[in-house]
């Protein structure tokens, strides 16, 4: 039996992970998993070697304290690849965890498949190096990435991305509102702080704040937050007290039907920076992107950074079609101001979908989905590795 081993470490790798496992299995029925995911791969059928939310981290101030832990846990995770002795390794993004288990087990013997690209191309790029020596193939989400690695000497293969897997646009704004007792002048304004827990903590409260002071310039504001599972608690208890009583949902069709219901009543997002503002887009929900980081982090990434925007949909557009307000930036009067454009006027909004639809047409793979594309490379990288000969 064909033994994958997949390592992922935070709720979008799970996620990724979960669509990738149900696709080798579409393809090879008999294949087995093991390895570290969330809830979703478990749904899958993986038993997790240990619970994903110990590597849900990020920021040196954050990591420094459970250093002796994640040092354990790496040594742990390479004792059961060694133990178990799999087709190949298959590291979902979380580099400074994935790629550090690669290095131990590729010099055994263990072919490697890295699913997301790490983001050398933003900053430090002079890391790819590194990352040669660690990985067999990269399984790309973007397409300027492949190129970048390419030039490394790593063979890359862009996949698409996983986002247009996501059923953001599947949602139903009048069940939504049925349920959720909107009436006609109510205005659901999404409210995405992030799903780690430093992310909500600095966050969650500058959100409130904003939609404090714009609900008081747009009538019937209501905050919809949809809840990840590992920051769950902490963000039910940092909206407690919020003046404006949020909507919480749980559940990806709850997530997409809120989705609709804001994107079909001239509603907008107030989005942490990531994936989520790429889910917007397909979901074609106007958006601010925001984000703040612990300083003495922000100070060092601001000497590394090689970029000029932050956010995916600015980047695939090579302009700023979404506002970023960022670190000293992304203050509530800022963040209400901008969101309060947004829901006001309708050019603005427009000109945002109008640069998705842009951005989405580039993130499409040559064929199929991307779940497919990436369980194909998986299977090859297995074949390569089972007949160096014919590879």
């Amino acid at each position: 039996m064909t033994l994958v081993y997949l390592l992922a470490g935070e709720a979008s790798g799970d996620l990724l992970g979960a669509r990738l496992m149900a696709a080798l299995r579409r393809h090879r029925p008999g294949i087995a998993f093991a390895g570290i995911g969330g809830e979703r791969m478990q749904e899958q059928g993986l038993r997790s070697l240990f619970p994903m939310r110990e590597l849900s981290l990020m920021g040196l101030l954050e990591v420094v304290p459970k250093l002796r832990g994640i040092v354990r846990r790496l040594d742990e995770t390479e004792a059961d690849i060694l133990a178990r002795r799999p087709a190949v390794l298959v590291t979902i993004d979380a580099p400074s965890f994935t790629l550090r288990v690669a290095a131990r087990v590729r010099p055994r013997g263990i072919p490697v498949v890295h699913y997301v690209a790490p983001q050398v191309w933003a900053w430090r790029p002079g890391r790819v190096r590194k990352i040669a020596g660690r990985v067999d193939r990269i399984l790309a989400l973007l397409p300027f990435e492949a190129p970048f690695f390419e030039a490394a000497g790593i063979p890359v293969r862009f996949v698409g991305h996983p986002v247009l897997e996501s059923g953001a646009d599947t949602g139903d704004a009048t069940r939504f509102r049925a349920a959720q007792g909107l009436g006609p002048a109510d205005r659901p304004v999404l409210v995405m702080p992030g799903s780690r827990r430093g992310e909500v903590r600095r966050l969650l409260g500058v959100f409130g704040e904003a939609l404090r002071r714009t609900a008081a310039a747009v009538p019937g504001l209501r905050p919809v937050l949809p809840l990840a599972g590992p920051v769950e608690a902490a963000v039910r208890e940092g909206v407690a007290d919020w003046p404006v009583r949020p909507i919480l949902v749980r559940g990806a069709a709850e997530k997409h039907d809120a989705y609709a219901a804001v994107a079909g009543s001239g509603g907008a997002g107030l989005i942490k920076s990531g994936t989520s503002s790429l889910e917007m887009a397909v979901a074609g929900v106007p958006h601010l992107v925001a984000y703040r980081i612990n300083p003495v982090t922000a100070a060092i990434v601001r000497r590394l950074i090689q970029v000029p925007h932050a956010s995916l949909v600015n980047l695939l557009a090579e302009r700023e079609v979404v506002p970023e307000l960022l670190q000293e930036a992304c203050t509530p009067e800022a963040l209400a101001d901008g969101l309060t454009a947004l829901l006001r006027e309708p050019a603005q909004a427009a000109a945002q979908r109008a640069g998705f639809a842009e951005v989405l047409a580039r993130l499409r793979p040559p064929e199929g989905l991307p779940s497919e594309a990436a369980a194909a490379a998986v299977l090859e990288q297995i074949a390569a590795a089972e007949h160096p000969a014919s590879a």
